[in-house]
């Protein structure tokens, strides 16, 4: 009889992280996690929780000798005591050298540029600054190559003036792609090879956060795209030899192509709806990728589309829910709440998944949770 792994460290103690642990209580596991904040939506339902700072060499190597293996719902971690927890025999998945070059958002596209993966074009940068030989790639982004997501350190650049306004630091000038869609499929891979993907959504953009405001399963592509979209998200987890989850964001281009924009090596915005809509959810198949389990069956039961409930601007204090019984009352509506006590603008506090057999009247009821529940204080 094989030993597996029962007691799971998870770094990071945020939403991710809390439905990760209601996924993990269905195998019976063990669930310690370490998160500097006191109050993160894990810490009520954690066997074992930790205050600690995630990117502290000492803290994340304690925690981690503690339990049977460590896995991440952040990548913002000291990977240096993660590859020291792996040379102790300690399992660690995604694996430390694919964590530090996520991280980076210039060995990002390097890896991409030297495994052939289709992306937009971008110059790497020491610091943002204006040089004649770049004016081809305008319009274009300035991205903070470390400490960037959810829209930060991403500074818009349009002409030479625009880049005093840019986040400093290292990082890229990445051509904005006039792309048609924006398109997720997260992937999975076990220690045994066995790799499967959960069918392509399609994203929409908060306008100025630049973070994931709504989407729709399955994505409206035509069958060449999303093909190709699953075979590229495929071939990017075989090609990092990750063991995990991997969310990989591509765009349809306005030729039809597509290309990956970023990945993220966990459990993602992008699958909240596969708790749902399909037959293993996200987090189920995170689980099952880290324990070298058979990976689960990612059949969708039904069109779905996820809502996120984001703080309202102009409101910072505790959370109050407005709407909360006239979206409960909507057929195939499923809310969840993080926990959260205090709300902030445009901070996730929530989401909602709706389930329907048709997308044209998902779109209706999207529009109708957008407008009528707001999170204020």
């Amino acid at each position: 009889m094989n030993t597996r792994p029962s007691h799971i460290g998870i770094l990071g103690g945020g939403q991710l992280g809390r439905m990760l642990i209601q996924s993990a209580i269905d195998l019976n596991l063990e669930i310690s996690v370490l998160d500097p904040d006191a109050s993160a939506p894990c810490q009520a339902l954690a066997h074992n929780f930790v205050q600690g700072s995630l990117t502290d060499y000492q803290a994340v190597l304690e925690f981690g000798r503690k339990c049977d293996l460590v896995t991440i719902e952040i990548e913002n971690v000291n990977t240096k005591a993660l590859r020291k927890l792996e040379s102790e025999g300690k399992p660690v998945f995604p694996q430390p050298q694919v964590i530090e070059l996520i991280q980076d958002k210039r060995l990002q596209k390097s890896f991409y540029q030297e495994q052939g993966i289709p992306t937009a074009e971008y110059v790497l940068m020491e610091h943002p600054q204006w040089s004649e030989q770049h004016a081809h790639m305008l319009p274009a982004f300035y991205k903070l190559g470390r400490a960037g997501y959810d829209g930060r350190g991403v500074h818009r650049i349009e002409g030479p003036e625009d880049f005093q306004g840019a986040p400093q630091g290292a990082g890229l000038l990445e051509r904005q792609i006039n792309f048609q869609k924006e398109i997720s499929v997260i992937v999975a891979r076990n220690k045994n090879g066995e790799v499967v993907h959960f069918p392509t959504v399609e994203l929409s953009f908060h306008p100025q956060q630049n973070l994931v405001e709504y989407l729709f399963a399955p994505a409206s592509i035509t069958t060449q795209q999303d093909q190709q979209a699953q075979e590229l998200a495929e071939r990017v987890i075989v090609d990092l030899d990750m063991i995990g989850l991997l969310a990989v964001e591509m765009f349809v281009d306005q030729d039809g192509s597509v290309m990956v924009n970023e990945i993220a090596p966990r459990p993602h915005n992008s699958g909240h709806h596969t708790i749902e809509a399909n037959e293993t959810s996200q987090y189920e198949q995170h689980l099952r990728a880290i324990l070298n389990l058979p990976l689960g069956s990612t059949r969708s039961y039904t069109a779905a589309a996820m809502v996120n409930l984001l703080g309202a601007a102009g409101y910072t204090g505790p959370a109050k829910y407005q709407g909360l019984e006239e979206v409960m009352a909507l057929p195939g509506a499923h809310i969840h709440l993080y926990g959260k006590k205090v709300t902030k603008p445009f901070r996730k506090m929530g989401h909602v998944t709706v389930t329907g057999a048709h997308i044209d009247q998902l779109h209706e009821r999207v529009n109708f949770i957008k407008s009528n529940l707001k999170i204020l204080s």
